[in-house]
């Protein structure tokens, strides 16, 4: 089977031809009314934001377990595979079984009943705090916001170790980097502490005179390369650039906020066994250990992140989905303290 891939970028849609094999494997321990289903529909749209490596990988594998199962993939940003799916729902249109982002903005999907409920058996091994309660949406793995420091211009006694550290004026002048779309810190700290704390800590660190830049595991080399010295950023580009020798070293400030990658199964999946076996797999210990592999932190708990560190042993403040109103007022707040344009 074909593992096929449309990557939406700069308006265009790329197809990308993986084979894969045809080894018939143990399949998951999913229902097998569920497999003998999936038999019949024959394949799986599979619509995400994630990155081009994790989507192959993930791909392939799952073709590897299922041969019967062709996997067709759309790739775009979070916001625009919000809107297509958004856009497709009010003209009728019904071509997606399963959808995987940042989860914050869900709630809109879920309101527009676009999104089914479903609860995978796998869900018994994932942590309390990374599912809903009614089924609508399942984490594959958290992205804890950390705060990483370059070891050559930052000595181990020198590390900010509180949120209030960071305040301090030997940190002021171009030496913190922060997020250009880094709401998630303001919606974690609001949830921690009340919004009014919140937005007063991050006016102060904004007088300290941190540069914002887009994308973490970018800034995270920037960091490696001594452009600045500290960065709030996600965990796992931090502790792979550690991994590969690179001059960096990371704390947990707490409390430390915790975005979700969500996986969703469509309300009218014109593929819906297929896409219930594509969550499974994905929430399997088999998955699990996958996305481990690819430098993702797991979800569930059996399946350990090296370190544990990265998602145990201190308090997280897990994000949980606003209206799109009110994640565009929160967008705009965060902007205007730090001067983002």
């Amino acid at each position: 089977m074909g593992f096929k891939q449309c990557v939406a970028a700069a308006g265009s849609c790329i197809a990308i031809g993986i084979l894969s094999t045809f080894a018939l494997q143990a399949y998951a321990a999913s229902d097998p009314v569920i497999v003998e289903a999936a038999k019949k529909e024959g394949e799986l749209a599979l619509w995400t934001a994630s990155d081009l490596q994790q989507v192959t990988k993930m791909g392939q594998q799952f073709e590897k377990k299922y041969p019967f199962l062709k996997v067709n993939v759309y790739r775009s940003g979070a916001a625009s595979l919000q809107s297509k799916i958004i856009t497709e729902s009010l003209a009728g249109k019904h071509t997606w079984d399963v959808t995987n982002f940042s989860f914050e903005t869900i709630l809109g999907l879920i309101e527009r009943k676009v999104v089914a409920k479903y609860k995978s058996p796998e869900r018994n091994m994932l942590y309390e705090d990374m599912m809903d309660s009614e089924g609508y949406w399942t984490a594959i793995y958290p992205q804890p916001t950390i705060l990483g420091y370059n070891t050559n211009h930052v000595k181990k006694n020198e590390v900010p170790r509180t949120y209030n550290d960071l305040l301090m004026p030997k940190w002021k002048g171009k030496k913190i980097s922060i997020d250009n779309d880094g709401i998630g810190l303001l919606l974690g700290l609001s949830l921690g502490w009340g919004k009014e704390r919140a937005l007063s800590y991050l006016k102060q660190l904004a007088a300290n005179e941190p540069i914002p830049g887009r994308g973490h595991s970018f800034r995270v080399q920037q960091i490696a390369a001594g452009e600045y010295f500290l960065t709030l950023a996600y965990a796992n580009p931090i502790q792979a650039a550690k991994f590969q020798g690179a001059p960096v070293d990371w704390v947990v400030l707490e409390p430390a906020p915790v975005s979700l990658n969500a996986i969703m199964l469509a309300e009218r999946a014109p593929h819906p066994n297929a896409g219930k076996l594509y969550i499974d797999f994905i929430l399997s210990r088999e998955g699990q250990e996958t996305l481990k592999s690819l430098q993702r932190i797991p979800a569930r708990k059996d399946v350990e992140p090296d370190p544990p560190g990265l998602i145990r042993g201190y308090k997280r403040i897990v994000l949980q989905p606003a209206k799109r109103e009110e994640y565009a007022e929160t967008d705009k707040l965060y902007k205007e303290i730090f001067g983002i344009r």
